[in-house]
């Protein structure tokens, strides 16, 4: 089982501490390509345009200047980085020590800035969107598609895909991948109308995220996916082209 999650925009930097390491990294063959993407995020938050490209505010200066620093930043474990709704529900400090085992090997970020991350990888703080098009590079998201379908291509198993579609463009699941590809979509019905909260999906996509990896269980299809997680939810599973979708439905 591999569970995809996006990045957050809240990172938690530290004061103290060594720079990244390459060489420990996850997946080392993306290395060439974090330094080429992570070098012109340097010069262009270094420039008179870094709102512009970045398309940030002004109140964010201090985190586009960090990108300058990336090389001497100290590196923070994934595992601590990312913050916000879906990081809070998923609660990793909280998890006992089998479960952040097998966090370690089934989680998987997929980021704008280092493309793939698992928990222990260590990285400093960044500001940069899959969404963001860099000058040379072109749309990440397009940057990254080939390098990661070549990382990820020997995953098996059930995928379970937590991600935005701005970051799914980054990666697609293809071939004999897609047929256990499951996006992960979140409802709330409210006398029987069904709405998305955005806010609310990406708590549910936490707390479906910590659940089976606190199950101790591998889905090996879709459908034991389904059941593993309607032990819990009102889930359901519908075929959507090459891959599937599993639809959490909260209600009020």
């Amino acid at each position: 089982m591999l569970i995809l999650l996006p990045p957050s925009e809240g990172k938690t930097g530290r004061s103290r501490g060594r720079a990244v390491d390459f060489s420990t990294l996850s997946f080392p063959e993306l290395n060439p390509v974090r330094v080429q993407v992570l070098e012109t995020l340097a010069k262009v938050s270094a420039s008179s345009d870094a709102y512009d490209v970045l398309d940030v505010g002004a109140s964010l200066q201090g985190e586009v200047d960090r990108n300058t620093r990336w090389r001497t930043e100290p590196a923070v474990p994934v595992s601590e980085l990312y913050s916000g709704v879906l990081y809070d529900a998923l609660g990793y400090a909280s998890m006992s020590a089998g479960t952040k085992r097998r966090a370690g090997s089934r989680l998987l970020v997929v980021s704008a800035a280092w493309g793939a991350l698992r928990p222990a990888d260590r990285v400093p703080p960044y500001r940069l969107s899959m969404g963001t098009t860099l000058p040379g590079h072109g749309p990440l998201a397009s940057v990254w598609r080939d390098p990661l379908a070549a990382a990820l291509a020997e995953s098996s198993g059930v995928i379970v895909d937590c991600r935005s579609s701005t970051y799914v463009a980054a990666w697609r699941p293809s071939g004999d991948q897609a047929a256990k590809w499951v996006s992960v979509n979140v409802v709330r019905e409210r006398d029987g109308v069904r709405t998305v909260v955005s806010h609310m999906a990406k708590h549910t996509r936490g707390l479906v995220a910590r659940h089976l990896l606190e199950s101790g269980k591998d889905p090996g299809t879709p459908k034991s996916l389904h059941k593993l997680v309607s032990e819990r939810w009102n889930a359901e599973l519908d075929r959507t082209g090459p891959g599937w979708t599993l639809t959490v439905v909260e209600h009020d």
